[in-house]
């Protein structure tokens, strides 16, 4: 049985070619979550949110207590996730929005490698299932950046989460093909990740699979009978709240079938999972960002710091925890590790793996920077930052 890794993560100069083939190479599963706070969960201790199955992440994985988005804002952080670099070296200081070109701060740049085809070397099939939003228009969509497999959509957010449309445009797509589907999108991109994983558990090659909800970015529309669950239960929650824990726990429920969907495959006891969020929650919604000052698009803690967790049975001591600062931009050059290959030279990010096997890693003082830029009259094309060194 082939392992697999599953996480919630380019660089210049790829060294492409893989090391030394090891034994029953892992698959990779990387879950983002959209403007989850870094205490909306209920393994957090926040008492108004249900989460078993995140919570069951945390119990059976290792917990990254000072894991940090590397942007407030959700372009970044995905450009820092699949390409292991700062997001301003390749190009997405800020938003992409492509159909709003006066307001677009940034384009993935034409030379950064992605993910995808540093692991094709190694034999991983490749897919992503979910939100993009790094491009719309060849050549910067999924399949053109590497991936197999999209099942998505493209855009920055959904302003409808049942007929999926942005401005008046469809982003929904396979592939390259335009679709319609039916349904709530939380839904649609957990039962097309179930799909791929059911359909992978009958091959032989190793897979890396990026599931990236769009839940609990708003708007705030959870199904009606996840709001009733919440209201019922809570009924003093302010409205805006009561469905952002809707949202929450709806997403919640769908990685629980994914994770159920690893058992009943026989995928689970060989599979890195790796969960996290884009950036800190929408204050104004009622997010729980912990006890960090403020949130989603500030460079405040409580803009950055987001949920964190790897569980890989047999490697990872279930219900531990781990000080280790780690940025997204982390997750590539782990991948790059449990997989056998060679991340590209010049890439930012630092690979986890020892924290993962539990090895004492030597004391750091790494220094990191965050970065943020934006139009508007708050902002005016400028950009802000925020550095960590140290303490």
């Amino acid at each position: 049985m082939r392992s697999a890794l599953v996480l919630f993560a380019a660089g210049f100069s790829p060294a492409l070619a893989p090391a030394a083939d090891p034994p029953n190479r892992p698959n990779v599963l990387v879950i983002l979550s959209d403007d989850q706070g870094r205490g909306d969960y209920s393994a957090f201790g926040t008492r108004d949110v249900r989460t078993p199955h995140i919570d069951r992440l945390y119990k059976e994985g290792i917990a990254f207590d000072n894991f940090y988005a590397n942007s407030p804002v959700c372009s970044p952080t995905r450009a820092a996730l699949l390409t292991g670099c700062h997001p301003d070296r390749v190009g997405v200081p800020g938003v992409i929005r492509e159909e709003r070109p006066d307001n677009s701060w940034g384009r993935l740049a034409p030379d950064a490698v992605l993910l995808p085809k540093v692991l094709r070397p190694a034999g991983y099939h490749t897919a992503l299932v979910g939100k993009w939003h790094l491009g719309l228009s060849s050549t910067n969509t999924p399949t053109d950046r590497g991936f197999d497999v999209f099942r998505g959509f493209l855009g920055d957010m959904m302003d409808d989460y049942s007929t999926h449309r942005r401005n008046g445009l469809n982003l929904m797509r396979d592939g390259k093909n335009e679709i319609d589907p039916k349904g709530h999108a939380t839904d649609l991109f957990t039962g097309w990740a179930v799909e791929y994983l059911e359909g992978q558990a009958k091959q032989k090659e190793p897979f890396f699979l990026y599931l990236a909800y769009n839940a609990p970015h708003d708007p705030l529309q959870p199904p009606a009978e996840w709001l009733d669950k919440v209201k019922k239960r809570k009924p003093m929650l302010p409205e805006s709240r009561a469905k952002l824990v809707a949202l929450i726990e709806h997403m919640d429920d769908g990685i629980g079938r994914v994770l159920d969907t690893l058992d009943r495959t026989g995928l689970a006891k060989n599979t890195v999972v790796i969960f996290t969020s884009d950036n800190g929650g929408v204050t104004a919604y009622g997010a729980n960002n912990g006890p960090w000052r403020s949130g989603k698009q500030h460079v405040y803690e409580g803009g950055l710091r987001v949920p964190g967790v790897v569980r890989w049975p047999g490697v990872v001591k279930p219900g531990t925890s781990t000080e280790r600062l780690t940025l997204t931009m982390d997750i590539f050059p782990t991948v790059c590790d449990v997989a056998g290959v060679k991340p590209p030279q010049g890439i930012d990010g630092v690979s986890f793996v020892p924290t993962l096997r539990g090895e004492k890693e030597p004391a750091s003082d790494r220094e990191v920077y965050f970065v943020r830029r934006e139009g508007g009259a708050a902002y005016g094309g400028k950009t802000i930052e925020a550095v960590r060194k140290g303490k």
